[in-house]
């Protein structure tokens, strides 16, 4: 199975990483949290699997649609 790309929903600042590399994760499970607007919109696991990548840090500019992280579904 091809892990599965967490995108920003929206354009904003990153506040917070939740997840680590190696890191197993929930559905659900909030990995990135995107302040936007004044509002902090949480980026969140679609499925249950281990981070595979994280590809930003607090404080980066993030685009809606950039992806985030990657994870890799488990069985």
């Amino acid at each position: 199975m091809n892990p599965v790309d967490v995108r920003s929903e929206v354009a904003g600042n990153v506040l917070e990483v939740a997840c680590r590399v190696g890191g197993e994760v929930a559905p659900d499970e909030v990995l990135v949290l995107v302040e936007s607007m004044k509002m902090e919109i949480p980026m969140t696991s679609p499925v249950r699997g281990i981070v595979v990548e994280c590809r930003v840090a607090v404080g980066d500019a993030v685009a809606e649609g950039d992806v985030l992280a990657r994870v890799q579904p488990l069985a």
